[in-house]
C-alpha cells in the first residue's frame, strides 16, 4: 500500500479513530533522536512549503479551521 493509499484510509476512519490512530504513530516516534525528529520536521516543513508554493493547498485562516473543528466536535 503506498502513502497516499494509506493516508486516504486513515482520513476515512472516525475522528476518535484518526486521535487514536495519530496518538499511537506520535507515542512511536519517542523512538527516534532528537535529531531524527528535527529531521523529520524539517521534511514535513519543506514538503508543505512547496505545496503552498506550488499553490497544490489552500491556505485557510486559524479562525475558519477552529470554526470548522469546533463544528466537527458537535458533529461528532
Amino acid at each position: 500500500m503506498d502513502l497516499k493509499s494509506l493516508e486516504s484510509e486513515a482520513l476515512s476512519l472516525s475522528s476518535q479513530e484518526r486521535a487514536q490512530l495519530a496518538f499511537d504513530l506520535i507515542d512511536r516516534l519517542e523512538s527516534f533522536s532528537p535529531a531524527e525528529i528535527e529531521q523529520l520536521w524539517m521534511q514535513e516543513a519543506l514538503r508543505r512549503n512547496e505545496q503552498i508554493d506550488s499553490q497544490t493547498v489552500a491556505l485557510t485562516s486559524a479562525r475558519d479551521v477552529s470554526a470548522k473543528a469546533h463544528a466537527r466536535q458537535l458533529k461528532d
